[in-house]
């Protein structure tokens, strides 16, 4: 880690605020911003997060959905254990097919919120980065549409770049309602921005 890097993670207000309030991660300030906005988890019973590691979104989402639900984290790496009773994890691969049916049966039926914060481990190649994370999108997506409820939530983190308009369009065609937010939790020079829709066609 360069020093620049620790100075300004450590002079960063959001990563303060998340140790204070006990949260895993910064990016936890970036769905409250989204559904300050969108009121995501009004009504929200079942919900899947992908990429769910450290756990930041599944803490947030263990308090804001309704009582009874329950919310699965599903990602590469072990996410360590939150003491949460509505919230369960599991290590999976979500571009195997096998981790998609394990998600599957893990509902009782459609889910009403899929949260993507998926991204690849950057290499420092911008191309190959961006494709990786399209690619990672694209597979969020996919499982949207076939595990999510008519009237549900998507929302996706997206890389900007060569791909970003063509991923879109998909959006746009399965869903009635589509919005790109960069919320203020993002960073500024960050290439990322978020893809919020609802009402599957």
């Amino acid at each position: 880690m360069s020093r620049r890097w620790l100075t300004e993670k450590g002079g960063d207000v959001y990563h303060r605020m998340a140790k204070e309030q006990g949260y895993r991660s910064r990016a936890t300030y970036k769905l409250k911003q989204l559904d300050d906005r969108f009121q995501i988890f009004r009504g929200a019973l079942f919900v899947l997060d992908v990429g769910a590691a450290p756990g930041g979104w599944l803490q947030l989402a263990s308090e804001s959905i309704q009582n009874g639900g329950l919310i699965l984290g599903v990602d590469l790496e072990e996410i360590e254990d939150l003491g949460l009773e509505n919230v369960k994890t599991i290590v999976g691969d979500i571009l195997d097919e096998n981790t998609f049916e394990r998600i599957k049966r893990f509902f009782p039926g459609k889910i009403d919120l899929i949260l993507s914060d998926l991204a690849p481990n950057v290499s420092g190649v911008w191309d190959m980065d961006h494709y990786r994370q399209i690619d990672l999108a694209k597979m969020a997506l996919d499982i949207a549409k076939r595990i999510l409820r008519r009237k549900g939530w998507f929302v996706s983190k997206v890389f900007q770049g060569s791909e970003y308009e063509a991923y879109l369009s998909e959006v746009k065609e399965a869903f009635s309602l589509v919005r790109i937010v960069k919320p203020k939790a993002s960073r500024k020079g960050s290439a990322e921005i978020y893809v919020v829709a609802k009402y599957m066609k």
